[in-house]
């Protein structure tokens, strides 16, 4: 199927505030992304509710914060649609509707829903129909507006290809009505935490967008080096240092030779290194701190939303017309 309009759609669930792995992860790609595409991006509550059932009133509040995490960070509410998923409620009809064609044994294959659910399950219980079905789900979100590509890493590219599979599937059945979305593969988070594991606030690894620049000092200089460098006249090896590539990453021109010599021949020590970072991530929150701080100020975070809930009803009214016809559902 031809696609007229090149569109993505994508979302976040608000389960607490943004750090810089979502940032180099998510928000940098969706930023660039706005220049091209007619973008969709929603507060993505609903899917919250799969794991975060039992404390409802925590995913309200983050919705919030999420948004103005996002515009803060860059996204531009002039350029794309920014909504919340429960207030399009065409994407809970739409959901129920493939699940009515979308196979069991589909669902529990998916090797993300195993993953996920061995991760989590000592500290909730997600034996629930939501949770099992959370796929159909974003396949509605994705579907609904006839997405031409979605941007997904790796670890979500099952997620997408269920997707293609269920618009086939109603395609098959129904007439042709869905586009196979495309999938848009976007690096892995390639900022580890201050741990070196994946950076994440249940790991207590991260560093926020809105966080204060004393709790970032910190932070930085409690980082994780190279653990062979005991002392300062012990040399050490970059490849080894959790802090290093955070260097290429906040500058990708930076010349790093002297650092990597510093370090081998045990000429600087990591206290140099982690000033340097903490000057970096400075110059890199203020701008985010300065915006932030205007939008909290000015124009309501959430008015914002509501609007774009409108705009993206609009656009779940024209195709669930169209799918209710094709299911024979108008009455």
């Amino acid at each position: 199927m031809a696609h007229e309009i090149k569109r993505i759609v994508s979302g976040m669930r608000p389960t607490g505030p943004l750090h810089l792995g979502h940032y180099f992860g998510v928000i940098e790609n969706w930023i660039a992304l706005q220049k091209e595409y007619e973008c969709y991006f929603f507060v993505a509550d609903w899917h919250a509710l799969t794991s975060e059932y039992t404390d409802p009133e925590k995913i309200k509040g983050f919705t919030y914060e999420l948004a103005l995490d996002w515009f803060s960070a860059g996204l531009d509410p002039e350029k794309s649609i920014f909504f919340i998923q429960s207030e399009v409620k065409e994407h809970a009809e739409l959901n129920l509707l493939l699940s009515m064609i979308t196979p069991v044994g589909w669902l529990e294959r998916n090797p993300t829903y195993k993953e996920v659910k061995q991760e989590l399950e000592s500290k909730k219980d997600l034996n629930t129909f939501g949770f099992l079905g959370y796929p159909v789900l974003m396949s509605a979100d994705i579907l609904m507006y006839k997405a031409s590509h979605v941007p997904v890493g790796e670890d979500q590219l099952p997620h997408l290809e269920l997707c293609r599979e269920i618009a086939r599937r109603f395609n098959y059945l129904y007439g042709e009505t869905f586009p196979e979305p495309q999938s848009m593969v976007t690096e892995a988070a390639r900022l580890p935490g201050l741990d070196g594991r994946k950076m994440s606030k249940s790991y207590g690894n991260a560093i926020f967008l809105k966080e204060d620049f004393d709790s970032v000092r910190q932070k930085v200089f409690s980082m994780l080096t190279d653990t062979n460098r005991m002392r300062l006249k012990d040399p050490g090896d970059p490849k080894n240092c959790n802090l290093f590539p955070y260097f290429k990453i906040f500058d990708p021109n930076m010349d790093v030779s002297e650092i990597v010599d510093g370090c081998k021949n045990a000429t600087r020590g990591c206290t140099d290194c982690k000033k340097i970072l903490f000057e970096m991530i400075v110059k890199f929150l203020e701008p985010i701190h300065k915006k932030r701080k205007e939008y909290e100020k000015g124009t309501l975070i959430m008015d914002i939303l509501h609007e774009g809930s409108k705009k993206a009803r609009g656009k779940a009214q024209q195709t669930m017309d169209e799918v209710r016809k094709k299911i024979n559902l108008t009455y």
